[in-house]
């Protein structure tokens, strides 16, 4: 990898002048908008484009900023492993979620992050995990019943984004938090949909209005809620651990932080598991055979419909894992993820100031065709062990890596095995005749239509 980093740090991180970068090669698109519009209308396309014509490191002139753009595996490992401490998680997602998800683990960088992933790791960890799977089980379960219950077409992304935010609610705040679920629920969904709304003051009547409204909801609930779960002493949802949780002198988590802490947790739970979520139940549909095959899978686990998952059940499910995978491979939940440099360095010959927004992309990464040959096809086999030797470890980044590696990615594999197991086990799922799924692809996949499915019981 060609990196040099200056040796002097800088004193400021406002955006470097436009002359800094013109040396890199790219366009500034039109005056204010640049390459805004473009983007948004075809942001895979977009990548592609530019990739072609300027090569892997390029700039262009986005949401009213000029920012560098590097692809492929080194630039993943460069800004996501950032060992030399080159590049600020925070300042690079402050934008899009720091009025609405300020001080989440996202948004915290260097030794601030390291100590309090460190707290939150506790919820994360063998005995709570067995206790979310045991609610999640139950949660998968009776949805799955009911989609039994109701065969023909249906838009699977709004039934898959119900289910992971009533899973949510209960791994992470408790079966029993009664009514107010609902509410929890809706203030949810408007602070996800304002985070990525174009208008960006919470104007009246607008997106960013309902999710700041959606914010000081779930702010007076966790508020009320944290001395009463720490007076109680237990519970073993994820709120009730942090509740409990301390740094490593002994001191609890300040109310502010958990607050921070679990809105991040919840919106990162749900709105990413609900897009994979989606495109694993996408692809089985459009490959009879591999459901059949995971069928087969989940057949001999030897487990009757009504009888619970085990965690040993999941660990014989590696094919489903597997198609888990390449599902997320063709369809990454975070697409592209920013960062802000905090040093001059250089990268690939190109000398980069700090306070440049840099970003990756791994959606453009896990099609790169001399890497993922055919990349456009599913083909779950890519990630035999075999398959896997010698390919670039940062050539498969759905979960984003380096310290800030998604602290729940055994949660959606554990989710999603447990979701392949009542899912295969009760129903087949196909497209309809003539249906082609249209995708948006920023800023987390999304089907255009809801995604249109058959169910039908097995």
């Amino acid at each position: 990898m060609s990196i040099h980093v200056a040796s002097s740090t800088a004193t400021t991180l406002k955006p470097p002048k436009r002359n800094s970068l013109k040396h890199i090669p790219g366009e500034e698109g039109w005056p204010f908008i640049g390459k805004t519009l473009e983007t948004l209308a075809d942001p895979k396309g977009f990548v592609e484009r530019s990739a072609a014509k300027y090569g892997l490191v390029y700039r262009a002139h986005v949401f009213g900023e000029t920012s560098i753009t590097a692809l492929g595996p080194e630039a993943n490992q460069l800004l996501l492993f950032d060992q030399a401490k080159l590049f600020s998680s925070e300042l690079g997602w402050g934008f899009v979620l720091g009025r609405l998800f300020p001080r989440g683990l996202m948004l915290r960088d260097f030794d601030e992050h390291r100590v309090h992933r460190r707290a939150l790791s506790v919820a994360f960890k063998s005995e709570p995990m067995r206790s979310y799977f045991t609610e999640l089980d139950r949660g998968i379960a009776a949805r799955v019943a009911k989609w039994k219950k109701r065969p023909g077409e249906m838009p699977i992304y709004p039934a898959m984004k119900q289910l992971t935010l009533d899973l949510a609610a209960t791994s992470f705040l408790g079966a029993d938090i009664g009514p107010e679920v609902n509410e929890i629920n809706r203030a949810f969904v408007d602070m996800v949909a304002a985070s990525v709304a174009p208008i960006r003051t919470p104007l009246p009547g607008t997106q960013m209005a309902r999710g700041v409204k959606g914010r000081k909801r779930i702010i007076a609930y966790f508020s009320e809620q944290i001395p009463i779960r720490r007076a109680r002493g237990d519970g073993d949802d994820l709120f009730s651990q942090l509740c409990r949780a301390t740094h490593e002198d002994g001191a609890l988590l300040s109310e502010q932080d958990i607050i921070d802490h679990m809105s991040f947790l919840m919106m990162a739970a749900h709105d990413t598991l609900t897009s994979s979520l989606t495109s694993f139940v996408g692809e089985l549909a459009a490959h009879p055979e591999w459901q059949q095959k995971l069928r087969r899978e989940v057949s001999a686990l030897g487990i009757a419909t009504e009888e619970p998952t085990s965690l040993d059940h999941l660990n014989a499910m590696p094919l489903s894992e597997m198609a888990f995978k390449e599902a997320l491979r063709l369809k990454p939940p975070v697409p592209s993820i920013p960062r802000r440099a905090v040093r001059d360095f250089s990268f690939k010959g190109f000398a980069i100031p700090a306070g440049t927004l840099m970003g990756v992309n791994p959606l453009f990464t896990h099609h790169m065709a001399d890497i993922w040959p055919e990349p456009d096809s599913f083909d779950p086999m890519r990630f035999t062990d075999e398959a896997q030797r010698g390919r670039h470890r940062f050539a498969w980044v759905p979960f984003g890596g380096g310290a800030h590696m998604c602290l729940g990615l055994h949660f959606a594999y554990m989710q999603a095995k447990c979701f392949a197991r009542h899912f295969l086990q009760n129903l087949q799922v196909s497209l309809p005749a003539g249906y082609t799924p249209s995708w948006q692809m920023w800023p987390i996949p999304k089907p255009r239509d809801g995604l249109r499915v058959m169910v039908k019981p097995v």
